[in-house]
C-alpha cells in the first residue's frame, strides 16, 4: 500500500489538474459567448443600430474583458455617435492598457482630446499612432495631424502632415483635400487647384466629376458646423481658380 502522504499529494494533483481543466474551458467559453455578442453588436452598428450595438458590446466586455477591440468600438460609439468625449477617451485608454501598441486606439484618442480641445494631448496621441511601423492605416493618423495642424494655423507642419499621409497610401483623397487648404492659406492658388483636382478624381462619391462636386459642396454648406463652412467655402474658392 502507499504512504498517505503519497496519496494526499497525487489526490492534490489530480484535483488541481481538474480544476484548472474547468477553469480553462469556462474561460473558453466566456471567449466564445464574448465573440458571438461582438458579432452581433458589429451587425447591429453597421444597420446604424446604434444602442443595440452598444448594448451587444457591454456584454461582450462582461464576458472577456481582455478584448481591446471591443473597449474600442464602444470608445468609438461615444466619440461619434454620443459625442460624449470623456467617457470616449476612458475607453480607448482601457484599449491601449491592455495593449500599449494599440495604433488605433491612440488614434481615436486623439480625436477624442482634440475634440476636447486638448490639441498637444492630440498631437502626441497621433503620433504614437502613427510610429508604429506595424499600423496598417498610419495615412489616417498622419492625415489627423495635418488636419490639426491647419486649425491650429500651423500650415507647413499640415503639410508635412498630409504628405506623409500620401507617402504612405498615394490615393488617399483626403488627404488631398487637406492640402488644398493648406496650399489655399498660404497663398500657393496652383498647388491648391493641383491639390483639390487630385481629390475629386479619386474621391469616389465624385470621380472627377467637378460639376457634382461644385453642386455637392454647396448643399452641404447649408448644413455644416461653422468650421466646415468655411473649409467649404474655401474649396469652392480654389475650384473657381
Amino acid at each position: 500500500m502507499f504512504p498517505d502522504n503519497f496519496l494526499r499529494k497525487n489526490i492534490l494533483v489530480f484535483l488541481s489538474a481538474i480544476l484548472i481543466s474547468c477553469a480553462s474551458t469556462e474561460e473558453a467559453g466566456n471567449v466564445d459567448k464574448a465573440t458571438a455578442h461582438y458579432q452581433i453588436g458589429l451587425s447591429y452598428y453597421n444597420e446604424d443600430k446604434i444602442q443595440m450595438a452598444y448594448i451587444e458590446f457591454q456584454k461582450a466586455i462582461e464576458f472577456n474583458p481582455k478584448n481591446k477591440d471591443v473597449f474600442n468600438l464602444i470608445g468609438i460609439i461615444h466619440l461619434l455617435n454620443f459625442e460624449d468625449y470623456q467617457k470616449a477617451m476612458d475607453f480607448f485608454k482601457k484599449a491601449i492598457k491592455i495593449d500599449p501598441k494599440f495604433s488605433e486606439a491612440h488614434n481615436n484618442l486623439g480625436r477624442a482630446y482634440e475634440k476636447m480641445g486638448r490639441f498637444n494631448d492630440a498631437i502626441d496621441a497621433y503620433k504614437k499612432a502613427a510610429s508604429n511601423t506595424m499600423y496598417e492605416r498610419p495615412e489616417k493618423a498622419y492625415n489627423n495631424l495635418g488636419r490639426l495642424y491647419y486649425r491650429l494655423g500651423r500650415y507647413d507642419e499640415a503639410i508635412a502632415g498630409y504628405s506623409d499621409a500620401l507617402r504612405r497610401v498615394n490615393d488617399f483623397y483626403p488627404a488631398y483635400y487637406g492640402l488644398a487648404l493648406c496650399y489655399n492659406a498660404k497663398g500657393y492658388y496652383g498647388d491648391a487647384a493641383t491639390a483639390i483636382n487630385r481629390a475629386i478624381e479619386l474621391d469616389p462619391l465624385y470621380k472627377g466629376d467637378r460639376e457634382k462636386a461644385v453642386e455637392d459642396l454647396e448643399g452641404k454648406k447649408i448644413i455644416a458646423s461653422e468650421e466646415e463652412q468655411k473649409d467649404i467655402s474655401n474649396f469652392l474658392e480654389i475650384l473657381r481658380y
